[in-house]
């Protein structure tokens, strides 16, 4: 299991568990961050926060510190 901060741009993977806990949890549970859900990450900002995603069809942005509660499994990359 990988955070999703440590996902370079381009990359993609599953949703393993989603952590943290109360109203942050359900925060990101509600934009779609649910386990088995695929996640893309379109890129990340000039300073590296926040990072562009997208999850179900739809641009989140996060911040990296906010990606690193959620666990991934990688699953390839597409061309920068």
């Amino acid at each position: 299991m990988i955070p999703l901060s440590a996902f370079k741009q381009g990359e993609r993977g599953l949703i393993i568990k989603v952590q943290g806990s109360g109203a942050f949890r359900k925060r990101l549970q509600e934009m779609g961050f649910i386990k088995g859900t695929e996640v893309f990450v379109e890129k990340y900002a000039p300073l590296r926060d926040p990072v562009e995603l997208v999850v179900k069809g739809y641009h989140v942005s996060l911040r990296v510190e906010e990606a690193a509660q959620i666990l991934m499994e990688r699953q390839g990359q597409e061309a920068e």
